[in-house]
């Protein structure tokens, strides 16, 4: 590239998006970051907008303004979105499982749609989607949480196969437990249910201890940077080593010695035992 490429990030007023932003901008690129509560502003490295990606009169408007300032967009990082507290599968209702999948993979797939048109004229682009490890291993009590991410793996992949000869390259980032104001966005489950309360406190205690030795935002920005600028991107990259971890286990080690492991580290076993 011969100007200076455009990039265009999603819920970036903190966390991962927001380390993202920064080391984009870093490393040369001019940076839109994009936040709910956000009014347009500058954060001294990035541009700040606000958009909703659950809305696609307002991802539409976002996209006509970068495209109105800058003419193009060379990379998009779809990174929006929140979690469901620790819960069984059936203490969310059907609105607020639909409410998740409506930013975690809608989000994606409304960002996708607005930007690619644009993308595929100026012949070239970059789309990474921040995914999970829960995408690829599914783990208890985050079901939803797990299933939109899920969603963005398949989407991803074959979004790739689709858009790669017209010069668009799409990749999932894969982070396992990130130190972020993640779990201040998370939601309750709406239906919580009295036999379920126990071992809800128990996986809550296990997760909130594996955050205490979780990976940066930062380590997660610097597989993205890294992505965005090498020249033969693969589909899928984990970051951090418990991810890296356990996407060793998921595709070498036999479905029962992974399923052990996974009840083991939630200690699903003891708590219903006791």
């Amino acid at each position: 590239m011969t100007h200076t490429p455009v990039a265009l990030v999603t819920g970036a007023s903190s966390g991962i998006g927001e380390a993202c932003a920064r080391q984009l901008a870093a490393a040369g690129y001019r940076v839109y970051g994009t936040s709910r509560r956000a009014d347009s502003q500058s954060s001294g490295t990035f541009t700040l907008l606000s958009l909703d990606v659950t809305d696609e009169q307002s991802v539409d408007a976002v996209i006509k303004e970068v495209i109105a300032r800058e003419g193009r967009i060379d990379l998009l990082i779809n990174n929006a979105g929140f979690g469901i507290a620790p819960a069984a599968a059936e203490e969310s209702s059907i609105q607020q499982a639909w409410a998740l999948f409506d930013t975690n993979f809608m989000g994606i797939v409304r960002m996708t749609c607005a930007v690619v048109p644009h993308m595929r004229r100026q012949g070239s682009g970059r789309i990474i989607n921040i995914g999970s490890i829960l995408g690829v291993i599914a783990m208890p009590y985050v079901a939803l949480y797990a299933a939109s991410k899920h969603a963005v793996e398949g989407y991803s992949e074959a979004l790739d196969h689709e858009l790669r000869t017209q010069g668009i390259r799409v990749s999932v980032i894969e982070p396992a437990y990130t130190k972020t104001a993640f779990d201040t966005h998370t939601i309750a489950p709406d239906r919580p249910l009295a036999e379920y309360s126990t071992v809800r406190a128990s996986v809550t205690q296990t997760i909130r201890q594996a955050m205490n030795i979780a990976d940066t935002p930062d380590d997660v920005a610097q597989v993205v940077v890294r992505v965005a600028q090498t020249g033969r991107p693969k589909i899928r990259y984990t970051a951090g080593k418990a991810a890296a971890q356990l996407a060793f286990l998921r595709r070498f080690a036999p479905s029962r010695v992974l399923d052990k492991g996974v009840r083991k580290n939630l200690q699903l076993d003891q708590v219903r035992k006791s």
